[in-house]
């Protein structure tokens, strides 16, 4: 079929903290651009001041509407306006690439990385909630075609009623390039950070579980300190005075993968993840992941990682234990584990979806 030309929603890059679902969507355009170059991409967001550029490596070109924002949601789900169709002309498709879908006439794919605001009302804010709720509604009346980024997302998307013809397994990637001893000893300068030390990513909020991780090495000091790296969230993190813990802040893409490779042991017991990008980055650098058994740390594990209880403080503890005694074998199976996830093939997987929307090669239900 002749080329496809798909509107790309990017607005979640200007929020205060863009997290795994910014990532993902610009991963998958910079793949694109390789891997079929029949499929334009073309971003798509409010209109704002600040350029994405100094933050993320953009690929695409990103076109405005007139409103941002808060103001833009609320305006896409009650008015089903402004319509991408207003800044971008020309199109076969609209890309939402999360769960809040924006306003057009156009056929829709939407990517839904999480329903855990079903799960677990209380890890999110009460606007957050009543946003993500109305979202789900609007993606069963206007989406096409859900992309649902672990396994488990899907089972959640079929339990709330989308028909299995619509919604679809699409994995996420990771960069399997492997840190520099020297980009090592720059992070470890630049951050103050000791000789061996645990790590943790991710945005501080309560369901990424890090107060339970710091509860469970208390008293350890037979351990490495623990560094945690990560964008404040909403929340609060109670850490004692005590804890033998150090806090960086968020760290940008050029020095994240040799964080991780200087970490003994990536520590993730999140209670509820949509995939758990930190898992696959943390093992494309060789370092020993402890993870939550079930739901899709578990899967995007894929049996190369220690699996935890992240209700219970000691099967943390035990678990940082065993990754430590296996460190070889684990970073040894974490390699080959983050080398079968490419971008290359969820991009590739995403325009086969396009390519079956636009053609009418789905069957709505």
């Amino acid at each position: 079929m002749e080329g496809v030309r798909v509107a790309y929603t990017l607005e979640q890059c200007w929020h205060r903290v863009p997290g795994g679902t910014a990532v993902a969507a610009l991963e998958v355009a910079r793949a694109m651009t390789h891997v079929r170059r029949d499929v334009e991409l073309v971003g798509v967001s409010g209109k704002h001041l600040e350029d994405p550029a100094l933050n993320f490596d953009l690929s695409i070109d990103v076109a405005g509407l007139f409103v941002s924002g808060a103001l833009l949601y609320e305006m896409s789900l009650r008015l089903n306006q402004p319509k991408v169709e207003r800044a971008i002309t020309d199109i076969d498709l609209v890309h939402c690439t999360t769960i809040i879908p924006f306003a057009t006439g156009k056929k829709m794919v939407a990517t839904v990385h999480d329903l855990a605001f079903l799960h677990h009302p209380e890890f999110f804010t009460r606007r957050g909630n009543d946003v993500f709720r109305r979202s789900l509604k609007v993606l069963k009346k206007r989406a096409d075609v859900l992309l649902c980024s672990s396994q488990a997302t899907v089972d959640d998307c079929l339990s709330e009623g989308f028909a299995p013809d619509r919604v679809r397994h699409v994995t996420l990637g990771v960069r399997s390039v492997p840190a520099m001893q020297i980009d090592i000893d720059h992070v470890r300068e630049k951050y103050s950070l000791p000789r061996e030390y645990l790590l943790f990513v991710g945005t501080l909020e309560p369901r990424k579980n890090l107060a339970r991780l710091v509860s469970a090495l208390a008293g350890r000091a037979d351990l490495p300190p623990l560094v945690v790296a990560g964008a404040s969230g909403w929340g609060d993190i109670d850490v004692p005075a005590s804890a033998n813990v150090q806090f960086v802040g968020f760290v940008d893409d050029q020095h994240l993968g040799a964080l991780y490779a200087g970490a003994s042991v990536m520590c993730y017991p999140s209670l509820w993840e949509g995939f758990g990008l930190p898992i696959l980055e943390a093992m494309a650098q060789g370092t020993p992941v402890v993870t939550s058994v079930g739901r899709s740390t578990e899967e995007v594990a894929g049996g190369a990682a220690v699996l935890v209880d992240p209700l219970s403080e000691e099967s943390i503890s035990n678990g940082i234990d065993e990754a430590l005694r296996n460190a070889d074998m684990l970073g040894r199976r974490g390699r080959e584990r983050a080398a079968e996830a490419t971008w290359d093939k969820t991009a590739l997987a995403t325009a086969r979806i396009y390519d079956q929307v636009v053609s009418d090669d789905v069957v709505q239900s």
